[in-house]
């Protein structure tokens, strides 16, 4: 398969996706699915769910034209299609915890069944590790923990399709660096449907992916990972998509560990997401994206250094100038990671607390701000009304 093939799945995905979208918002609010404005939400209008069902058509009607009919693709397929259908029923009638997982594996199991399994991977210092009888068990681990992440990380208006635009695309790049040119045709199309449906989904959105689209593309950047990276000899191909994913990852892992540590169930919504602590700092949705997809970005730009900086002859020998560049990028992915995690939140919550209680000396706005971050319980902060005019 060649990189005009991904090219032209991309666009057939990117316009299908953008043409049924509207069609899928109709359908959502004729049969209910319409998003209400919530607590733990920053919609601030009722929004048709269903979205997801665009990108899924995207995908497929471009897979169909230009993937091929050997095994795996077929199967991922249809296991895009089964997660979809978990997706709409979750979206219809909110289903229980234990029947979304049943759905993420059904699909996942469809994939490892068809071949999308990895046997053995190589790491970094280490060697290869084989795994000729749990490789199709931890990959199954691997596709519905993926399912999760990008399902967790959908909260704001075009957060999720644009991260995943991001990483999809980068994706393709690689995979089609590797040989894996299916693989790359596939990563093109994903990225194409999302773009298709971010038409609408960009802030502030007409339409809303719902489950059903953010275990879509969950499932979709696992069988990638697979498919397009995990799946080769090159020592450096296991840690690109931990860099790619990172943004997603930590959001999940952040968020986790919080409910854990505060004896919540995991399964419950709350609003500790990097985006709701985000808004509850002053930064607009768009501003929100702008953070985040920027973040990404440099994520994936770090991806790819990994990749075409012959910073290593790949049997074991560094050369010295190279190997300085990407570690530089490196640094200055890590330190930008640093800044928007933790150093802005604390700045600009600091700003809000000093400005809406002058009461506070400099030592017990940090104190105050120390103990929200900590908690995340955070003051309700009302803006000040404008004077009356003459």
């Amino acid at each position: 398969m060649s990189e005009l093939d991904a090219v032209y799945a991309f666009l057939v995905a990117a316009a299908v996706s953008a043409l049924i979208t509207p069609l899928t918002a109709r359908l959502a609010r004729r049969v209910g699915a319409v998003d209400e404005p919530r607590d733990r939400g920053l919609a601030l209008r009722p929004t048709p769910l269903m979205g997801g069902l665009a990108i899924f058509a995207g995908a497929a009607v471009a897979g169909g034209l230009f993937l091929p009919s050997a095994s795996p693709w077929p199967g991922i397929l249809v296991g895009a299609a089964i997660i979809t259908v978990t997706g709409l029923v979750d979206d219809l009638f909110d289903l229980p915890p234990a029947w979304k997982l049943a759905g993420q594996s059904a699909a996942a199991l469809v994939a490892v069944r068809a071949g999308a399994v990895v046997h053995d991977f190589t790491l970094p210092f280490v060697g290869v590790l084989h795994f000729p009888h749990a490789g199709g068990a931890l990959t199954l681990l691997g596709l519905v923990g993926l399912m999760n992440v990008v399902n967790f990380s959908d909260g704001v208006d075009g957060l999720a399709a644009g991260v995943c635009v991001i990483i999809a695309a980068t994706l393709a790049v690689i995979a089609f660096d590797l040989g894996h040119g299916a693989a790359g045709v596939l990563a093109a199309l994903t990225a194409g449907a999302a773009v298709g449906f971010l038409f609408h989904n960009f802030p502030p959105a007409s339409s809303f992916m719902g489950d059903a689209g953010s275990n879509l593309l969950g499932f979709l950047m696992g069988a990638l990972t697979v498919e397009g990276a995990v799946k080769t000899p090159v020592v450096i191909s296991f840690v690109l998509p931990l860099v790619l994913l990172a943004v997603p990852f930590l959001d999940t892992t952040f968020v986790v560990a919080k409910r854990l540590k505060y004896r919540r169930a995991i399964t419950r919504a709350d609003t500790e997401h990097f985006h709701h602590r985000m808004a509850r700092i002053g930064f607009s949705q768009r501003r929100t994206l702008l953070y985040l997809y920027t973040w990404t970005v440099m994520l994936a730009g770090l991806a790819l250094a990994l990749r075409f900086i012959p910073y290593s002859d790949h049997h074991g020998h560094l050369h010295a100038g190279w190997s300085l560049v990407v570690l530089a990028i490196g640094l200055l992915v890590a330190a930008a990671s640093v800044y928007l995690v933790y150093v802005l939140e604390i700045l600009k919550l600091g700003r809000i607390t000093a400005r809406t209680r002058p009461e506070l000396s400099a030592a017990e706005v940090q104190a105050q701000v120390t103990e929200q971050l900590e908690t995340g319980e955070f003051r309700t902060v009302e803006r000040p009304a404008p004077p009356p005019s003459r």
